[in-house]
């Protein structure tokens, strides 16, 4: 059976990612391995599930990174999503830290939604079930 170990979010600057992934969003280091020529091998983790899936801040060196990250904000899709317990609670913890949301928490169906810009050229999307 299959598992999900590592996914990816491309980021335009690894240390400023690394700062607002840590610092804003309260994710925990998981990973930092120097690979040379500038760019790590950097991931973050959930602090409630620390052996859990890593997400990895990967450089948007390659050249079609940045026009496909390009094309997801300008029509305003997120990039990933993340899941929280009050999606409500979580957007206005984060606002109070400074962070823009592109939309506020709106309601979907069964879903919660609210997308944000992680400074890094992603709009990342907060779901809460229920």
């Amino acid at each position: 059976m299959l598992r999900i170990v590592v996914t990816s979010v491309l980021v335009d600057d690894q240390a400023k990612a690394h700062r607002f992934y840590t610092d804003v969003l309260g994710f925990l280091t998981k990973n930092d391995i120097d690979l040379g020529g500038g760019a790590r091998w950097l991931t973050v983790v959930s602090p409630d599930a620390p052996d859990g899936t890593e997400l990895l801040l990967e450089p948007d060196g390659h050249p079609a990174a940045k026009p496909f990250k390009a094309a997801l904000v300008e029509d305003g899709i997120p990039y990933t999503s993340f899941g929280v317990a009050d999606c409500q609670a979580e957007y206005e913890r984060l606002r109070g830290l400074g962070v823009e949301f592109t939309q506020p928490p709106t309601q979907m169906g069964p879903v919660t939604t609210a997308v944000f810009d992680d400074t890094c050229g992603n709009l990342i999307q907060i779901a809460q079930n229920g």
